[in-house]
């Protein structure tokens, strides 16, 4: 077990089917996760139908109400890193992400020195196509704000296609990423550079949902341009690393958990 896809869903029967054939059809043994927030729609009983077509290679998580594109991404890399996946993927299910990128994003991480593949809109041979003027200018003008507000020396700072290595996701403290929209995206990657692992950005075209609704919304947007300012500020305080466990704390949890069990049996 390599590779795995995690694709966090929502209201996306139109697109889920397609998108699973799509990167399965690479035959490159991609494994993809599914986190579905509670779809009124019936993501869920298509991905587990699908489920019988490709066994031990589809999975699904479903999750009771819709609790935020970050939190789902999380619940996926803890749920990837707990199996020993050694690369893990994020994208969406509305093709805005093409699948046939997914080998190169690998490829990065694999055989070209990256510890964080960024599907990049905004490096040299990216770009995007079917959006609006106003919906770029709102992206482009994102990124150069986070980058000046960050420092983080990262062309396209909000994409959401991206490989992880493993060790990137067992360094980070996953609990401590606050953010669960828009500002996700810009905090993962802010975590990862600032313990000092390598970013590549590999360009992409990104193309907008041709079926489905889109998420965006006010709420997200303003998520984003404050939570840059929380993100620089709490920095200067924040570690992102994962504390290790020592001896000492390995004994001390054990003897609580002897403890509660003696209490459990009436001892």
């Amino acid at each position: 077990m390599e590779k795995l896809v995690v694709i966090p869903t929502y209201n996306e029967r139109d697109n889920i089917s397609r998108i699973l054939h799509a990167i399965f059809g690479l035959k490159q043994d991609f494994h993809v996760l599914v986190i579905d927030d509670g779809s009124p729609d019936g993501t869920a009983a298509i991905v587990r139908e699908m489920m019988q077509q490709f066994p031990g290679e589809l999975f699904i998580e479903e999750r009771k109400g819709k609790l935020g594109l970050g939190t789902a991404y999380i619940h996926g890399f803890k749920w990837a890193t707990a199996r020993g996946y050694a690369y893990i993927f994020e994208m969406d299910a509305d093709f805005s992400h093409n699948p046939n990128d997914l080998p190169r994003l690998y490829d990065a991480c694999k055989n070209g020195g990256a510890d964080l593949a960024v599907g990049s809109r905004y490096t040299k041979g990216g770009g995007v196509t079917n959006w609006p003027a106003n919906r770029i200018a709102l992206s482009k003008g994102a990124s150069i704000y986070t980058r000046i507000i960050t420092w983080m020396p990262v062309k396209d700072p909000t994409a959401g296609f991206m490989c992880y290595s493993r060790e990137v996701l067992e360094t980070i403290n996953l609990d401590q990423i606050r953010f669960v929209g828009y500002a996700f995206q810009i905090e993962m990657k802010f975590a990862a550079w600032k313990l000092g692992f390598k970013i590549r950005e590999v360009p992409i075209l990104f193309q907008d949902r041709t079926y489905g609704v889109s998420k965006m919304n006010k709420g997200i947007v303003k998520e984003g341009i404050l939570g840059v300012l929380k993100l620089r500020w709490h920095s200067l305080f924040k570690n992102y690393r994962k504390r290790v466990k020592n001896t000492e704390d390995v004994n001390r949890e054990s003897s609580m958990v002897n403890r509660q069990s003696s209490i459990v049996n009436g001892q």
